[in-house]
């Protein structure tokens, strides 16, 4: 996302928002994250707002860097539980703010705009095994 928003000369975005349901060694890991990056080079990957909540393991982390965002709850990053800190709800909150609604299935068919389909193929690093979906899903 960093190299595109460069390349294209805009902002780009990452949102995670994965339930945890980690039970014993079955489920995933929970995270909401939020990423934005701008056309300029930044201190790292030209992030200008980065926000996260994370199980890293089995260990809840809450994170930020960059400049908050005008519409941010910034009181609620003190909560006393990591977990609350940056919640799914205030994920599709900040989208909202920023024209997006990537949780609702209209989103994706917009009435006469045009869409583009992103898609990765093949493995980031050559040692790294990729699985389908039905085989992600046997081990959960």
């Amino acid at each position: 996302m960093s190299y595109m928003a460069r390349t294209l000369g805009c902002r780009g975005m990452r949102v995670v928002a994965v339930p945890h349901t980690l039970r014993g060694d079955k489920g995933r890991y929970g995270a909401v994250m939020f990423e934005l990056y701008g056309p300029q080079q930044t201190h790292w990957l030209n992030y200008l707002r980065t926000l996260y909540v994370s199980n890293d393991g089995g260990k809840w982390v809450f994170g930020q860097s960059g400049e908050p965002l005008p519409f941010e709850k910034l009181d609620r990053y003190q909560a006393r539980r990591l977990r609350d800190r940056f919640t799914f709800d205030m994920l599709k909150e900040y989208l909202h703010h920023l024209g997006l609604s990537p949780f609702e299935e209209d989103f994706y068919l917009p009435q006469g705009a045009p869409a583009w389909l992103v898609e990765k193929t093949g493995t980031f690093v050559p040692a790294q095994t990729e699985y389908t979906l039905a085989q992600a899903r046997q081990d959960f």
